[in-house]
């Protein structure tokens, strides 16, 4: 933008014409069909990186326990738990399960489900640990994880997870449990989907597509406010909620 010479010079305090410059149709069609043409000729490698930045680093060791993410029940997860538990991983097995509304009953559904599960993958016995559905739930649930590991001196965890969901959950139990001294390892478990597959369907792109959003708002805004709030009214308040029992 500049301004015209044209005018008298004394106009200049009162009034000003200046010229504009701006970009043609045919210039903005073509820079966005440029942008679409590099997203396509690079999807191999974007596509791939959002992926991963969803899935944990996986360092399975002998540990104490093994923790099955429960929030949205998955076989494979319960046939991981399986295998790692034969493999010498660890002898206990802790399940996650949510409370009723309001009680501290775990819900009878999702208790059938995880027995039915681990019935099928012959994972043996486990420990279902009743949590709460508050939101932020899964930051809830892993206080109420922590009640109970404290309570059973458990000092080394394995955390498997469905692949897509498993670095949201490393965050959240490194961020309470680790924070309580307690050594937390993660295991991704891969689905049907794999990090360079989860394109080929719209099904696969809504869930990265929510389990990425989901990351950012743990990642930017749970943990860093969040979690402090919690943790002073969870140090007020008898933690009441999470018990144990034993299901085969």
């Amino acid at each position: 933008m500049r301004e015209s010479s044209n005018a008298p010079r004394w106009t200049r305090h009162f009034v000003y014409r200046t010229e504009h410059t701006r970009t043609t149709w045919k210039f903005r069609v073509g820079f966005v069909a440029l942008i679409v043409i590099a997203a396509w000729l690079t999807r191999g490698w974007w596509t791939v990186a959002i992926a991963r930045s969803l899935v944990c680093d996986a360092n399975g060791a002998p540990s104490d326990a093994i923790l099955v993410e429960n929030f949205d029940p998955d076989y494979l997860v319960f046939e991981r738990t399986t295998q790692l538990r034969r493999a010498g991983f660890a002898t206990r097995v802790l399940v996650p399960i949510p409370t009723e509304s309001g009680t501290s009953e775990t819900n009878a559904v999702a208790l059938g489900t995880a027995e039915v599960m681990a019935k099928i993958a012959r994972l043996g016995a486990m420990d279902t640990v009743p949590t709460r559905e508050v939101e932020p739930i899964s930051l809830n649930a892993a206080y109420d994880v922590l009640h109970f590991i404290e309570r059973e001196r458990i000092r080394s965890v394995i955390v498997v997870s469905p692949l897509f969901r498993s670095r949201r959950s490393a965050l959240v139990y490194g961020a309470t449990l680790g924070h309580a001294g307690i050594t937390v390892r993660c295991e991704p478990v891969q689905g049907t989907r794999e990090v360079s597959t989860w394109t080929r369907s719209w099904h696969g792109v809504e869930v990265v597509a929510e389990q990425w959003l989901k990351l950012q708002y743990y990642r930017l805004y749970v943990l860093p406010f969040r979690l402090r709030a919690e943790k002073t009214a969870d140090r007020k308040s008898v933690p009441g909620s999470a018990g144990s029992g034993r299901a085969q």
